[in-house]
């Protein structure tokens, strides 16, 4: 029978999500010692979900907590969850689908856990399409922290993990101030690294560049513009990009799972390229049409339809 509330797959069952409930002592819920991963849903179907739940390994091998299931098993049972969500998808509707694991909870030993190993959650929910329509419409307003992306030498920004303070942190006076704003965090040598969530490109003279993978999370939608531009035969580089490269950028443009492809119309309070924003410019156009058509929907036309009336 098809449930009228979402169904998350929680410790080896499929439940509502509101059954799933982390232990006050879980790790996660007491120092971030997690990891996750999340794709998003084309038309009702996950984006790439081998690649994300390879990702989603590399990050698990790297903290060192075991999920109890090989890649294999995670695919399947994260079909499953689209599948026995499919009824409850909007109209133009689409999800986020997300794999989510702590190491478990820090028992004292006489609270008679019943489970005290890794917790692992697989849900769907609504991508904010109606919140993100306008960035679409306008071009999204990117604005560099003050603070640094967490150094390599530190703990690997590769790695897709639970806590995101340092993002949070970074990001918090850039909202207070511009709400619509997205930041932008510098990597510990001053050059462009990530957004909470999202990589950058920047189009300069026809080449694209993006920052080198060891300071940034490498999207799964950052590979995939990479390899249309290839196709496409529009040169792009992973190099350093300071301020200086990206206030004469031509063109700018994030990438994410669920933004895909979202040119930028302003950075750090001027605009992109010689005049204010108009629209993509005509490489970063060429590649949205290319990634629309890779995946089947026009997602420019999917958030511009949550544009209010």
């Amino acid at each position: 029978m098809l449930a009228n509330t979402r169904v998350a797959w929680f410790n080896g069952s499929f439940v509502p999500e509101g059954q799933v409930v982390i232990p006050f002592r879980d790790k996660s819920w007491k120092s971030g010692d997690g990891a996750f991963d999340v794709t998003r849903t084309f038309n009702g179907v996950p984006f790439r979900v081998v690649e994300h739940i390879k990702r989603f390994y590399q990050s698990l091998r790297y903290v060192r907590i075991d999920p109890g299931m090989s890649p294999k098993e995670m695919v399947a049972i994260t079909q499953e969850v689209v599948e026995r969500n499919a009824h409850l998808r909007e109209p133009n509707g689409d999800w986020w689908v997300t794999q989510r694991i702590s190491r478990g909870v820090d028992a004292i030993g006489d609270e008679g856990w019943e489970h005290t190993g890794p917790n692992l959650v697989i849900d769907v929910s609504p991508l904010p399409l109606a919140t993100r329509a306008a960035m679409y419409r306008d071009g999204a307003e990117v604005m560099t922290t003050t603070m640094r992306r967490t150094a390599p030498s530190m703990l690997s920004p590769r790695a897709k993990m639970n806590n995101y303070m340092n993002m949070i942190v970074a990001g918090q006076p850039i909202k207070t101030a511009r709400p619509d704003a997205w930041p932008l965090l510098l990597d510990e040598n001053g050059n462009l690294a990530e957004g909470s969530g999202s990589n950058i490109f920047t189009v300069q003279d026809g080449k694209l560049r993006t920052p080198r993978a060891r300071y940034v999370l490498p999207g799964v939608s950052r590979q995939m513009t990479i390899d249309l531009a290839t196709k496409l035969g529009i040169p792009c580089d992973e190099a350093d990009i300071d301020l200086y490269d990206a206030a004469n950028a031509e063109e700018m443009f994030l990438t994410s799972t669920s933004l895909c492809i979202l040119p930028v119309g302003s950075f750090n309070g001027a605009p992109v390229g010689a005049t204010a924003w108009t629209g993509a410019g005509p490489i970063t156009q060429r590649l949205i049409d290319a990634y629309a058509a890779e995946v089947g929907c026009d997602f420019v036309k999917q958030y511009l339809a949550h544009l209010p009336a």
